[in-house]
Order: structure tokens, then sequence, then C-alpha cells
């Protein structure tokens, strides 16, 4: 079994164990399910660098990443760092993720939050809206083109944006309507192997009318630009930023020397 099998495996029942501790009905009563969404999408379209930020404190490849920061200081200084987007993970058995480290982070900052983690019911993408979330992450290689289509409806009538993740070219005939943005995982989902060409081999054959973001093993600014110059609009960074004492100081400097370089080629 891989770990993308094991993950899933562990997901579904901690799903079943949710649904009975915290019925749907519960999740709509939240404080968070009736708030205007952030959209990431028109962040990204006004944004000279498109950086979403994220915090991961640890990984099943890497172990841990970075314990000792909290996540209230990280996403107040990635916001002021002026990043399009913030991506927590709430996977709590692979990554330490959790569904507060969500909420904590929708009291602090006015940004858009993607909720990154494994989406394989309906149950969760409710919860996702419950917890504070703007943007729900669905991944091709767990997913059939059918629920994809079907949980991207029920993201869109909860005001939901949607990233369809994909890795290889067989994934690409997966993408259906009611998707805002196509993310180029480099990843391999099932070894955890990063492949940083994966993103431009498969960047021609997606369709032009999807903003296109680039995922996984991004950490200099050249890169960033190579990307922008095939026409990638956004650049999803964790583990740069995260195995640093201070990933927002770290993302602020990032940031700073890729506008320089923008700035610099015009």
């Amino acid at each position: 079994m891989n770990i993308l099998d094991k993950i899933i495996s562990v997901k579904q029942k901690e799903i079943s164990n949710k649904k009975i501790f915290y019925p749907i009905k519960k999740l709509e009563n939240s404080l968070f399910f009736n708030r205007k969404t952030f959209s990431l999408v028109e962040n990204i379209k006004k944004s000279d660098i498109g950086i979403i930020a994220e915090f991961k404190s640890k990984s099943p490849s890497k172990g841990i990443i970075n314990n000792s920061v909290s996540v209230e200081k990280v996403v107040k200084d990635y916001q002021q760092a002026g990043v399009s987007g913030i991506s927590i993970l709430t996977d709590k058995n692979f990554f330490s993720g959790k569904n507060e480290n969500l909420k904590k982070s929708r009291s602090i900052v006015s940004l858009p939050i993607l909720r990154k983690d494994f989406i394989i019911n309906e149950y969760q993408i409710i919860e996702s809206k419950s917890i504070g979330a703007d943007v729900i992450l669905l991944i091709a290689a767990i997913l059939s083109k059918n629920q994809i289509k079907n949980f991207s409806k029920i993201a869109k009538n909860l005001n939901l944006e949607v990233i369809l993740e994909i890795h290889n070219e067989f994934e690409i005939d997966k993408i259906t309507e009611n998707l805002d943005i196509i993310g180029i995982n480099n990843r391999n989902l099932r070894t955890f192997i990063v492949n940083h060409n994966n993103c431009l081999k498969l960047f021609s054959k997606i369709p032009d009318n999807y903003i296109k973001i680039a995922e996984s093993g991004i950490s200099n600014v050249n890169h960033i630009f190579k990307l922008k110059k095939w026409g990638f609009r956004g650049f999803l960074i964790g583990e740069y930023f995260m195995k640093n004492k201070n990933p927002g100081k770290i993302c602020k400097n990032f940031i700073e020397s890729l506008l320089k370089l923008i700035n610099s080629s015009k």
C-alpha cells in the first residue's frame, strides 16, 4: 500500500467518525457558514506574483518541518508579506494539520484561504465552508471525473472556489465544469518524489480558460520567473517558507526579490 492509499484509508474512517460528532446540521450553524467568501482567482489575476503561502508543520516524506511556530503569527506575516492567498493543511494523521488552524486563520486574515486536505466525500466540502475556507482542493488522483463534477458543483453552491490538482497527462481528462484553477503538482503523490519539470510538461495540454498554478518543490525566484514566462499565474509554496524559524520573514524576502526580478525585466 503506497502513502496515498494509506491516507485515503485513514481518511474514510475519520469522516465516518466526524459525521457522528459533527453532523451537517451542526456544520451549517457555524459562525463562518454564511460569511461572504474571498476570491483567490481575483487575487491571483490582479497580482504580479500570485503566491499562495502554506502553513504546513509536517509531511509524510519530510517528517516534522516546523512545529515551533504559531499559525496566528505565520498567517499574519504571510498577509503582510503580500501573498495572494493562504493554504492551510487540515489533515491530522499525516500532516499534523487541524481544522482549528484554519478557523484561527480566518479570524485573523482578510485573504482567501485554501483548505488543503484529501477530499473524498461531500461532507468535507460542507465542513470546509463551516471552518472558514474560501477555496477547496480536489485531487484528480483520488477522484473519478464524476466525483469531481459533483463535488465542484456542491462547492459552487456554497460560493467556494475549486482547484483541481493534477499530476499527469491522464488526469487532464478529468477536467470538468465548475473548476476555477488547475494546479499542476510536481510531487508524485504515490511516491512523494518531486519532478520540477512536471508542470512544464503538462502546461500546454490544459485549456487556457483556467488559471494555472504550479505546486511543490518551488524554492527560488528564478524558477518562478521561468514559470511565469510559460504562463503560470500562481505558485503554491509551503515547505520552503515553513522549514525556517520565521516563515513570514522568508516569505517577505522572497516576494521582494521576485518583484525586483520582475520589475528589472520590464
